[in-house]
């Protein structure tokens, strides 16, 4: 395995240098001095592999190798550290797996990778007695993989709540604070460039559910099982829906959930009604929040931001820090990937969605007509859920139906999705049932 020596440089390749790229080379840059003297090295980037090598050579200018050639680089003798920063599942699997292959320790922001091909990427790196950190993968510039998998180690995690998706947290504050519809919301979030030109990823869960599952993999000392995952987005999210959250006392968010149960492990994304005062509910913008319980420590709580080219850079050198204080020390010793020993890896079962429990947000369309609630209510109290709350739309003059919310009580998700089925049915009911589930977190 290359390595450096104890008192000379960590020489570092980048796969790379977009935002997070460049803005790793200009943190490392600037606070050289500050980070030497934690790291009791220096840290320096000898190596920049960059398709666009005209604009690589402006950023790095002769501080470092630029080439084409990621194959090359991850290859080259005099590298210790490989940083992965250019996403996907394909190109950027082959380059991280030779590097691994080649002695490389890596740093990687990529949550798809991890969240999809964790379970391989570690079995190598563990037989080839090198480290791969992914501290940038989850939340950006917050350190929660650190305080998971070393700060709360003490801790029986029992859940962890998270907005770990900054563009939909921006959408949802938006159409809160302004009435506008998802779509004009969207299109905006695209002009300011908190949303991708295809957002799909990130409105449809898809990114949240990325780091969900490493978060949870951490958590229970499970493997990485982003397939088993349920994955809801807020594209389907209506403004009628946050406006009757308010008058409730709620507030809507898209959250990456994952919770111990005595049958298994839960493991969700989707949008959520979480109670006004709750701390995480006041988290608006762009920004992100994780938070945990422990049944040590409690309650605790992650803010800050979640994307960007520094914060994330900030992470990324957090890693690069970590690996040259450890890389020397025999790999037995070191901190696990997934906090757990790897042979010791808990066998738990993901959930089925139709197995958790919550409460639930129910707003249906219904004819103006007498007798119309009681035929809901029965339907829900024949399967054995009780009702915390509702709420009734006066109908305009002339007009022949309301909207009713319902707030249900904690219940199993078939009993629900059975008694929307029914509910469904009737004749007085307009449309189909928009369910949103609720989390009170207490």
């Amino acid at each position: 395995m290359t390595q450096a020596a104890p008192s000379g440089a960590v020489r570092v390749g980048l796969l790379g240098i977009g935002t997070v790229g460049s803005g790793t080379f200009s943190v490392l840059s600037r606070n050289q001095s500050e980070i030497t003297r934690r790291a009791g090295r220096e840290i320096r980037i000898t190596a920049v592999a960059d398709l666009d090598t005209a604009r690589a050579r402006k950023l790095v200018g002769d501080q470092a190798r630029v080439t084409d050639d990621g194959f090359a680089l991850v290859r080259d003798p005099e590298i210790d550290v490989v940083i992965e920063l250019i996403g996907g599942y394909g190109v950027a699997r082959q380059l991280v797996m030779q590097a691994i292959e080649h002695g490389k320790h890596v740093v990687t922001a990529n949550k798809a990778l991890i969240a999809v091909h964790g379970n391989e990427i570690f079995a190598a790196a563990r037989a080839r007695g090198v480290i791969v950190a992914f501290e940038p993968a989850v939340a950006g510039g917050i350190p929660i993989i650190k305080a998971l998998r070393e700060g709360l180690t003490a801790n029986r995690i029992e859940w962890i709540a998270g907005i770990i998706n900054g563009t939909t947290n921006f959408i949802l504050s938006e159409m809160r604070d302004k009435g506008l519809p998802f779509a004009q919301v969207l299109a905006e979030a695209q002009r300011l460039g908190y949303a991708e030109a295809d957002p799909t990823f990130d409105i449809e869960g898809v990114d949240a559910a990325h780091k969900a599952t490493i978060m949870s993999a951490i958590a229970f000392g499970i493997p990485v099982q982003f397939d088993k995952a349920h994955v809801e987005g807020i594209s389907k999210l209506q403004s009628e829906d946050i406006r009757y959250a308010e008058k409730l006392g709620y507030r809507i968010k898209l959250l990456g959930i994952t919770r111990r149960r005595p049958q298994g492990i839960e493991l969700r994304v989707h949008p959520t009604l979480i109670p006004s005062h709750r701390l995480i509910a006041n988290v608006e913008g762009a920004m992100n929040a994780v938070w945990v319980k422990g049944d040590a420590v409690g309650h605790t709580m992650y803010y800050g931001k979640g994307a960007g080219s520094e914060p994330t850079a900030s992470a990324v050198v957090a890693d690069l820090v970590d690996i040259a204080r450890t890389m020397t020390i025999d790999p037995a010793q070191r901190v696990p990937h997934l906090a757990f020993q790897h042979d010791a890896m808990a066998d738990l079962p993901i959930l089925p969605m139709a197995q958790i429990e919550s409460a639930y947000y129910l707003r249906l369309r219904v004819a103006d007509e007498p007798g119309v609630l009681a035929d809901i209510t029965r339907i829900l109290a024949d399967g054995g859920i009780s009702i915390d709350a509702v709420l009734q739309r006066e109908p305009a003059e002339g007009e022949r139906q309301t909207d009713i919310i319902l707030l249900t009580h904690v219940t199993v998700e078939q009993r629900c999705n059975e008694a929307i089925t029914r509910i469904e049915a009737l004749p007085t009911v307009l449309s189909e049932v928009t369910r949103i589930r609720l989390e009170d977190f207490n």
